[in-house]
């Protein structure tokens, strides 16, 4: 469990970023790739990935030797050339404890450029720089345009629920299961942490290549960070990469795709197997999966059992074709 302990004045500076980090996106959707979690609805993306990566990201795997990553890599900012600049500037003691406890137990040594990071030397960050940089142009580029609509989306979501019921709510409402017992927010997390903000300020940030629980960013002087997983953590579908039916068709599969499509209108289940061409039994398994997944939405009428699109689902099957924004 994860305790985040505010006063009176902390939840005043509770912000919500206001456009999706691109290092941090990378980060989560490297995290993703290693896990082996889901094979359903990730394995053929992690194998696509791996297969694409260039040689040049393999600086990624010296910072990150075992399970424990830096936390100079916990980068926020709008922009690639914002977040370089923010982690160059990170103090040189922090960087040196942070690669020792990210070697801690490692059994082979660190490479000679993490030496040369250790020791602060002047151009050690670039094979880093150069690595981050091929990474999210192979992994995130092409999904960028997407990335920013549902962050946009989620942006809207969180400032229509602190308007209408306040910032408890706002709260609690960006992750299942999160409650705010007076003045402490807590959130379900495999570790046993306890933040006082003390006027450092908390920043909200979504991420849509995670599902697993809320991350924390506790720098020193710094706002302390959770990002959270917004949405199903779903591959998404490149843009521009031809028919975006069949880029989703390559991750749903066909029949979900459709159904997807038709619910853009309320159907019950009956009706789309109709629709489909397909038993009721098959709608009922598909409808679960997408459902767990946040695309659509179930509820029961009478004897019948209706489904509809949720917005999310609703962005997947749009089109996106241009309006990409600058990256540096």
């Amino acid at each position: 469990m994860i305790r985040i302990h505010f006063t009176s004045a902390d939840f005043a500076q509770v912000r919500f970023a206001p456009q999706p980090a691109p290092l941090l996106e990378l980060n989560v959707a490297l995290m993703k790739m290693a896990l082996p979690d889901d094979e359903v609805l990730f394995g053929r993306w992690r194998r696509r990935l791996l297969r694409s990566l260039p040689l040049a990201v393999l600086p990624l795997k010296d910072v990150v030797p075992g399970k424990v990553p830096p936390l100079f890599l916990d980068i926020f900012n709008g922009t690639l050339t914002e977040g370089w600049e923010t982690m160059r500037a990170t103090p040189p003691d922090v960087v040196r404890a942070e690669l020792r406890r990210a070697y801690a137990g490692q059994p082979s040594p660190a490479p000679s450029w993490i030496r040369a990071l250790y020791r602060g030397e002047a151009g050690a960050w670039e094979p880093l720089r150069r690595a981050q940089h091929a990474a999210f142009e192979t992994a995130l580029r092409p999904v960028w345009p997407l990335v920013q609509d549902l962050h946009r989306t989620e942006f809207t979501r969180h400032a229509l629920v602190v308007a209408e019921h306040g910032i408890g709510a706002g709260l609690t409402a960006l992750v299942p299961g999160t409650r705010l017992q007076g003045d402490v927010w807590e959130l379900a997390a495999p570790v046993e942490r306890d933040i006082r903000l003390e006027g450092r300020g908390l920043l909200l940030m979504p991420t849509f290549h995670w599902t697993g629980h809320p991350l924390l960013s506790d720098l020193p002087d710094r706002p302390v960070t959770v990002t959270y997983p917004a949405g199903p953590g779903l591959p998404l579908p490149p843009d521009g990469a031809g028919d975006a039916d069949q880029a989703l068709a390559a991750v749903l599969g066909r029949t979900r795709v459709e159904m997807l499509l038709l619910l853009a209108e309320e159907h019950t289940t009956s009706g789309l197997a109709r629709r489909l061409a397909v038993s009721n039994a098959t709608v009922s398994a598909h409808a679960t999966a997408l459902r767990g997944a946040g695309l659509i939405t179930t509820v029961r009428a009478g004897r019948s059992v209706l489904h509809r699109r949720t917005a999310l689902g609703s962005l997947l099957v749009q089109r996106h074709s241009g309006g990409r924004s600058a990256y540096g």
